[in-house]
């Protein structure tokens, strides 16, 4: 004990030693300080209050530790759906970006044929006005032949009528809408 004398007399080396210091100082109460029987009743009530401020403390310590946790854990929640509809909003982007993609795709490979349908359309078409034009052309061929020989039997007939006329004989063959 003469050791723990020492340090109440000796300046206290870290915090923790401190407080005991002054405990064991107060504890021990002074002559002067003594009262009577009436000094010893508030000190009671003090110690009930003191009791009542430390739980009301406690109490209060505990609420800011409870609103800590709730809003710690709000905070995290909250991150976690900014990260969900980050996530999910760039997985999106992404797949309308494939879809356009695609679409641009499948329209360019569309315009392509249609482009080779519309040439091979004008194609056929050229090669149809083609046919056209040669049958137009092997018609008036065949016109002008038929015109052709037709001059030629009008002049054949109007010699053979002529030299019938000169001689002066009538045709064998007549034609029986004329003769009877």
């Amino acid at each position: 004990m003469g050791e723990g004398e020492t340090k109440d007399v000796q300046a206290p080396t870290s915090s923790e030693e401190a407080p005991e210091a002054t405990k064991d100082v107060s504890v021990i109460p002074s002559p002067a300080e003594e009262k009577p029987d009436d000094s010893k009743a508030p000190a009671a009530v003090e110690t009930a209050e003191e009791d009542s401020e430390s739980k009301d403390r406690d109490a209060a310590l505990a609420r800011v530790e409870t609103e800590k946790r709730l809003s710690l854990a709000k905070a995290w929640e909250e991150n976690e759906k900014a990260l969900i509809e980050n996530k999910s909003h760039k997985k999106l982007s992404s797949i309308a970006s494939w879809e356009n993609t695609e679409k641009a795709k499948l329209e360019a490979e569309l315009k392509k044929l249609e482009e080779s349908l519309e040439k091979k359309k004008a194609e056929y078409a050229e090669k149809i006005k083609n046919k056209v034009a040669l049958v137009h052309k092997a018609a008036e061929e065949k016109r002008a032949n038929v015109e052709a020989k037709k001059g030629e039997e009008l002049v054949k007939a109007e010699e053979t009528a002529a030299q019938y006329r000169v001689k002066g004989f009538a045709p064998k063959k007549i034609l029986i809408c004329f003769g009877s």
